[in-house]
């Protein structure tokens, strides 16, 4: 089982997510978890074996703490925890950031949810 945070301030985030990854979710291979802001996610995490997750995946512009702030904080904390930054800006700095940061990937909104899937189900 592939457990997976996603952190988006957009709350229709989760029901595309759910969508797109109905399959997965039926079959067990992967469990989908939502936080609506980074404290949020923090918070979250906090609650969890910190072993219990294997991927988060986070939005860059969200207001107060951003995206890259939370990327920062989880890799102090969280090392072993891939992240995967998730933009609707191709700008050549959040990527850099992202990448200085310790960032296991960065994909571009709108989500091609085959190359996500892909990349997820590869952790198996």
């Amino acid at each position: 089982m592939i457990k997976i945070l996603v952190v988006d301030d957009e709350m229709d985030v989760e029901i595309m997510f759910k969508q797109q990854f109905r399959k997965q979710i039926k079959s067990g291979e992967v469990e989908l978890h939502f936080a609506f802001s980074a404290p949020g996610a923090m918070a979250y995490m906090d609650t969890l074996n910190p072993f219990d997750l294997v991927m988060l995946l986070s939005d860059i512009n969200m207001p107060g703490m951003t995206g890259l702030q939370l990327l920062e904080e989880v890799k102090k904390a969280y090392p072993h925890l891939r992240v995967v930054m998730i933009t609707a800006y191709g700008n050549p700095h959040y990527i850099n950031e992202s990448q200085r940061l310790g960032a296991d990937g960065y994909l571009t909104k709108p989500v091609d949810f085959n190359e996500l899937k892909n990349r997820i189900l590869e952790l198996n």
